[in-house]
This record gives C-alpha cells, sequence and structure tokens, in this order.
C-alpha cells in the first residue's frame, strides 16, 4: 500500500465528521496538550475573558472561593479549558464530572461530600442531570449543605451534611434547558462566542508551534476559513493538514497545501463537509431549492431525520444556506450561489433549478 492510499485510507474514516465539533477518543488527548493554562494564553473571547479575572482576582484578593459560574455555548468553543484555568489561577484542584453520569440524588451526594475546600467542580452538559440531583444542588451551591435521606416512607429522615465552600462550574450548549432556579444560582454567567477567522488564525499559529508544525500565515488563513468559527475544529483540521504536509511536501503547510490536504478530507471552502454538501445538493437539486419537509428531505440524503436536523442544519442555518420555514426547509440564494446553481426564478421559463425540462414547460 502506498501513501496515496493511506490519506485515501484516511478520507475514509473521516465519516465520522472531521468538521464535528464534539471531541471524541484521541482528540481529547491531543487537546490537553494544546489548551492554554491561565487566561493570558487563552485566545479569543475577550469580553468573558476580561470579567471572569475580575471574578477570580477579587477573589483570591478576599481569601475566598470564587463565585459558582456558568458558561454556555456551542461545543469545542473552550468550556472545559476554562473550568481547567479557573481552577489553575485559584490555585485549586478541579473535579471532573457530567450531567449525564449523575442520575441520581445520591450520586451527587456522594460527588460533593468528598470535595475539598476551595475545590472546582466542572459540571458538563449540567443541563442533562436528573431532576433529584438538580434540586439537591441548589441547597448545596447557596448554603454549602446537602440533606441526605436515609430510610424509606414515613420512617425517612433527613440528615444535614454540611459541605466546604467549593465552585462549581456548570457548560452546558443548551442554556435554555436550565431552569430558573438553577441559573439564578450562578454568580457568573458567560455565553461563549464562535471566534472569527483572526481570532482562529491565532489559535492554529499557537497550536502549530506546540506541535512543531510550520505554518505561513496564508495556510493558517485557509485552515481558519474552513474551521466554522469553532477552535477545536481548527485544530483538528491541523492536524489533518500536517499529516498531508509529511506525506505529500515538505512538511511545511501553505495556502496550497491546505487547500490540497482539505480537499482529501471534503471540507470546502466554508467548512462545509460530505453531508452538509448532500443535503444542500438533494434541496437544491431534487427539490428546485424547497420548501420541502425535513422527513422527505432527510430520505433524499440517505440519513436519519434526526441526523440532518440536529448535525448538519445548524451550521446550514448559521451560514445563511439553509432557511427553516413553517412549510419545510429552504435553501437561500447564497446556497445556490456556493454550489455554483442557478436558482429556477433564474433559469428561464420552463425549466427548474438543475436546467432541466420544468412540468409545464414548452
Amino acid at each position: 500500500m502506498n501513501w496515496d492510499d493511506d490519506i485515501t485510507a484516511e478520507a475514509a474514516e473521516a465519516e465520522a465528521r472531521i468538521v464535528d465539533a464534539a471531541a471524541e477518543g484521541d482528540d481529547q488527548a491531543v487537546e490537553a496538550a494544546l489548551r492554554p493554562k491561565d487566561l493570558s494564553e487563552f485566545v479569543g473571547q475577550e469580553k468573558v475573558r476580561q470579567q471572569l479575572d475580575l471574578v477570580l482576582k477579587a477573589a483570591r484578593q478576599r481569601g475566598a472561593t470564587a463565585d459558582h459560574v456558568l458558561l454556555s455555548g456551542a461545543p469545542g468553543l473552550g468550556k472545559t479549558t476554562l473550568s481547567m484555568i479557573i481552577a489553575a489561577e485559584m490555585n485549586a484542584p478541579i473535579r471532573i464530572t457530567s450531567g449525564p453520569a449523575i442520575q441520581h440524588a445520591g450520586d451527587l451526594a456522594a460527588i460533593l461530600s468528598s470535595l475539598q475546600e476551595g475545590e472546582i467542580l466542572f459540571l458538563d452538559e449540567i443541563h442533562r442531570m436528573s431532576r433529584p440531583a438538580e434540586e439537591m444542588l441548589y441547597m448545596a451551591m447557596e448554603d454549602f449543605r446537602v440533606d441526605v435521606i436515609v430510610g424509606k416512607g414515613p420512617g425517612a429522615t433527613a440528615i444535614p451534611l454540611e459541605l466546604p465552600p467549593f465552585t462549581l462550574v456548570g457548560a452546558t450548549t443548551r442554556a435554555g434547558l436550565l431552569p430558573p432556579p438553577l441559573r439564578d444560582r450562578f454568580g457568573f454567567t458567560a455565553h461563549m462566542e464562535f471566534y472569527d477567522p483572526g481570532e482562529l488564525q491565532r489559535v492554529i499559529h499557537r497550536s502549530a508551534g506546540l506541535l512543531d508544525v510550520e505554518i505561513d500565515p496564508a495556510g493558517a488563513a485557509e485552515i481558519a476559513g474552513r474551521s466554522r468559527g469553532t477552535p477545536r475544529i481548527a485544530n483538528r483540521l491541523l492536524r489533518r493538514v500536517r499529516d498531508y504536509a509529511q506525506v505529500r511536501a515538505d512538511g511545511v503547510i501553505t495556502r496550497d497545501i491546505s487547500e490540497a490536504a482539505l480537499r482529501v478530507y471534503e471540507v470546502d471552502s466554508r467548512g462545509l463537509d460530505r453531508l452538509d454538501r448532500a443535503v444542500l445538493e438533494a434541496l437544491l437539486k431534487l427539490f428546485g431549492g424547497g420548501p420541502v419537509g425535513l422527513s422527505t428531505l432527510a430520505v433524499a440524503v440517505g440519513e436519519e431525520r434526526e441526523t440532518v436536523e440536529e448535525v448538519a442544519e445548524p451550521f446550514l442555518v448559521r451560514e445563511g444556506l439553509l432557511a427553516r420555514t413553517p412549510r419545510g426547509r429552504v435553501a437561500t440564494p447564497a446556497a445556490w450561489a456556493h454550489l455554483g446553481l442557478v436558482p429556477p426564478q433564474a433559469a428561464g421559463p420552463g425549466t427548474s433549478g438543475s436546467g432541466q425540462q420544468g412540468l409545464f414547460g414548452a
């Protein structure tokens, strides 16, 4: 097998979506090495960094634990990284868990009762925590106390358990699912925004230095423009372009190398991958730009309805390529332009957007 076969095989493995913002498998280990260690190294999110810096410095000056922090935003924007930076800035240990892992109030009580004073508890996907655990968390956050229920039925008794002061850092991709009583107990709330290309270029240059990869500004700009405004995706694309440059070039990442590598991995100039383009092509070529129902569109693409709705559509909507309407999904003029197709109204009488004869054409 030659190098070309290796890269083709890697491209086939990219069916797991190289532009997926979730961290899976090896990504988690690589991310740990690339994460900034303090706020001064953290790129982007300028307002959040300034506000959080004030919160942490004030807490250190008072010799107190920091207020509870809620971080919301799309996956891959740095919520976990910020939680670790908070622990580092407060010189405190950090305990990491997630909402889905806490299915019972007893699970949460076991975690809370083992915390040290000043420890940071990072609770990822906090909106997916069970309701009984959520209600226990209210008292723990506010009064640093939990009531442990012993026994069942009329003979059950509540034993109060005092907790050492701690800081809860909650992260969520869906802040609207958090009940107001829980959201109101956070002293500091921050929403993470998508990064602009300039910020992503800084992320890429920093990561390239840590990976010992030589990259020029044009190569970094090309990767940044296809990273969907997400640092995690930028770092993943950087590693794939590095592989291509190592195998097919001299190891230096330039614009041409970036373009060629991302062509292999089917990531186009706007960051769309195979699934995104399949959805757009079906919508434009088969249904004339819509409107078309989600189920019909999913069948045309050969994917599950949930996959189209939850995986492909959010980015297409954010990019202004697709619109959700009461009548169904509709392509925007930008979608026609991106795929180089002519909309039906501009194609002349009696033709569809793909240039085929219309139903009532002459």
